[in-house]
């Protein structure tokens, strides 16, 4: 059994890993018990984000947190009786928002983000993917245009450090760009290089595909049943039991249902996102995914329609759907955008797996021998996916990393633990 692995969660984080370990010749078990890419990966913005080099730090200006606070907002919405449960991870959130403390992540967490367009060409390359992926990047746009200007010139020091591209547009310059818009903005920041991709699912489908072209095999099954059997693992499947030396922990949210058991729980936490996909009037088309920015919600053009994103609730993991923000988001899209009807009968939810530190957990499970861990992308799942997966693989072959892996190291909560007591 050396060669064998458990890759438990099927998600494009998980997908991927499976994809990269098989290429290296190990014998890999994709489980979950859902089909490949029914989860988080499901719904987001389908952006690969290359600008994205800096994380969202924790809110620290008190009209921001006072904004917050009302619970009215598009980009935040929270459950009351939720927020006890979220006291601890929210906490260090802040503290590692810190400018000293988020100044080291932003570095560890470029490095990640930098190499997000090559890895996921070279995936969708090899799977027939590369129709789904749009080199059209995607805007920011802006009413005011002091906030404009400000954006540009936070632009342009991301630019200069870590080599984003971007373009400023004024009034008539989006216009141009993107004509079927019915309100008139200031302009836009312009993002250059990210992709868009207009069907998240089928890429993550994409990618499955490519593993078990190469002879990897996905398998219902309940993640929660891994145990220790022997030197190695097992976990239920709909085949029977499936055992193997090693095992991926890439369960995203639902990770730490499978990691407490085995003593390791670090402090991650899920946001819940909603979407829903609206038909355009007449001929009307987006170009592009667009961001209202003093709004706070997304426009992304999707095969299935337009596709309007909010941002993070904060409830309780049984709590039921309540898309408030997306009732918050529509009118004001419509006054945007000429939308018609809404594609599905109820609009998508989902959870965000975020780590306080804003770092994914990438690397072996401490305390846990032939135990890894790949989760904690918190928004960026989709634009990381394909990184991890390569990053996590070459680990596990004992291979030169690509990309220095400690920052994103599972002893880190554990390390903090142990000083702690």
């Amino acid at each position: 059994m050396s060669g064998t692995v458990l890759v438990l969660g099927a998600g494009v984080v998980g997908v991927s890993v499976a994809l990269h370990l098989r290429r290296r010749g190990f014998d890999v078990l994709l489980v979950d018990r859902r089909p490949p890419g029914e989860g988080a990966s499901f719904g987001n913005g389908g952006l690969i984000q290359r600008e994205a080099v800096a994380p969202h730090p924790f809110p620290r200006a008190l009209s921001e947190l006072r904004r917050i606070a009302g619970n009215r907002q598009v980009d935040v919405a929270y459950h009351p009786l939720a927020l006890p449960g979220y006291a601890a991870p929210l906490l260090r959130y802040w503290w590692h928002s810190a400018p000293e403390r988020y100044r080291r992540t932003v570095v560890a967490y470029e490095r990640l983000i930098a190499t997000c367009l090559d890895e996921h060409r070279a995936l969708a390359e090899a799977a027939g993917a590369m129709p789904l992926l749009r080199p059209v990047g995607w805007m920011r746009l802006y009413r005011r245009p002091e906030a404009l200007e400000a954006a540009v010139a936070e632009a342009e020091a991301l630019h200069r450090a870590y080599g984003v591209n971007y373009a400023a547009l004024d009034t008539r310059g989006l216009a141009t760009a993107e004509p079927h818009l019915l309100a008139e903005r200031a302009g836009a920041l312009h993002w250059t290089d990210p992709v868009s991709v207009s069907d998240p699912h089928a890429l993550t489908l994409a990618y499955a595909g490519l593993f078990t072209a190469a002879g990897g095999r996905f398998v219902p099954g309940e993640a929660t049943s891994l145990r220790r059997q022997g030197a190695g693992w097992q976990v239920a499947t709909a085949e029977g039991p499936a055992e193997a030396a090693q095992v991926v922990v890439a369960l995203g949210a639902a990770a730490l249902e499978v990691t407490r058991p085995l003593g390791y729980a670090p402090p991650l936490f899920g946001k819940r996102g909603y979407h829903r996909h609206f038909a355009l009037q007449g001929n009307a088309v987006l170009h592009r995914p667009v961001m209202d920015v003093e709004s706070r919600f997304l426009l992304a053009p999707m095969r299935a329609g337009i596709r309007l994103t909010t941002g993070a609730e904060f409830a309780r993991p049984d709590a039921p759907p309540t898309p408030v923000q997306l009732a918050r988001a529509e009118p004001v899209a419509r006054s945007l955008l000429p939308l018609a009807a809404p594609v599905e009968a109820t609009p998508w939810i989902g959870v965000r797996p975020c780590m306080p530190d804003m770092l994914p957990v990438i690397g072996p499970m401490p305390g846990q021998p032939g135990a890894w861990c790949a989760f904690g992308h918190g928004h960026q799942g989709l634009t990381l996916g394909p990184t991890t997966g390569r990053l996590l693989a070459e680990m596990m072959a004992g291979e030169p990393a690509f990309v220095e892996p400690a920052p994103y190291g599972p002893e880190r909560f554990a390390r903090r633990r142990a000083l702690a007591s």
